[in-house]
């Protein structure tokens, strides 16, 4: 089982940034993917962005592309989501979440329904005001 364990949320005003930041409980071994997606109020949960742990690979919602940015701590076992140029349609709960490894090749790109993902962190909040 590997937990995972979000924080850096808050309130800014459009434009503004804000970092976020996921801590799993398990070494990298027991992950393959890691990625976060956010919830408004009153919509399904969305993609945002994920990172294969092996290498770094990286693959992005593209209505984030250019504004934020997934990365990896190695030696925290921590993934942040970097978020710039923060707009109101931001605005949401940002989950955290991980894949186990599994048998054959994982397209990073593909990685991006929430059916996809094995844990899941507790959610953060982000709320961005015009």
């Amino acid at each position: 089982q590997v937990q995972l364990v979000e924080s850096g949320g808050g309130s800014v005003q459009a434009g503004g940034s804000l970092k976020l930041s996921c801590a799993a409980s398990r070494r990298t071994f027991s992950i393959s993917v890691m990625g976060w997606f956010r919830q408004a109020p009153g919509k399904e949960r969305e993609f945002v962005a994920a990172l294969t742990w092996s290498d770094g690979s990286t693959n992005y919602a593209d209505s984030v592309k250019g504004r934020f940015t997934i990365s990896r701590d190695n030696t925290k076992t921590t993934v942040y989501l970097q978020m710039n140029s923060l707009k109101p349609e931001d605005t949401a709960v940002y989950y955290c979440a991980a894949r186990r490894p599994r048998r054959g090749i994982t397209a990073l790109a593909t990685m991006t329904g929430q059916y996809e993902y094995d844990y899941w962190g507790q959610g953060t909040q982000v709320t961005v005001s015009s």
